[in-house]
């Protein structure tokens, strides 16, 4: 498992490709809309969707932001605190059965003026369908601890026999 990366570790200029990918199911549409109790019929009531351009249900623009900035948790964020997202954009559509991919940019980087354990970076990420098409790029700002100051993960309890 990877401990992630530290303020240190980025580089200006420097692109981050996201080596896993994930293929949407309809049942990750489904739940996240039902789950976020979002309305819109183009997202799990395909009769209705079939009579739109698409001709098929779209899935929630929510759910590809949250899937493509979870593709980039390992590379960018693990030891940070998201601050924000920024311009983001839907270019074009998810359907269900498409896989998404990431890659991030680092834009800027600087010292934290209040917390001089941590950096604030910004990235902007792309992620893209298995056709290589762009589904959505958004700005994103993340407070990354610098080397040595990440807080140390909790060692599980000893078992105990029964």
């Amino acid at each position: 498992m990877s401990t992630g990366r530290v303020y240190e570790d980025f580089q200006v200029g420097e692109t981050i490709q996201h080596p896993l990918g994930r293929t949407i199911t309809d049942a990750d549409n489904m739940w996240f809309t039902h789950i976020t109790l979002n309305p819109n019929p183009l997202h799990f009531d395909g009769h209705y969707a079939s009579r739109t351009e698409w001709g098929q249900r779209l899935v929630n623009s929510a759910f590809t932001l949250a899937l493509i900035t979870g593709l980039s948790v390992d590379d960018l964020s693990k030891n940070g605190v998201n601050l924000g997202w920024d311009e983001v954009r839907l270019p074009n559509p998810v359907f269900e059965g498409d896989t998404l991919y990431a890659q991030s940019e680092v834009l800027s980087k600087r010292e934290s003026r209040s917390r001089p354990h941590q950096g604030i970076v910004d990235f902007r990420t792309i992620g893209y369908n298995q056709d290589g098409v762009t589904v959505i790029q958004y700005r994103r700002t993340v407070l990354i601890y610098k080397r040595g100051q990440v807080p140390e993960p909790p060692q599980p309890p000893e078992l105990r026999s029964s």
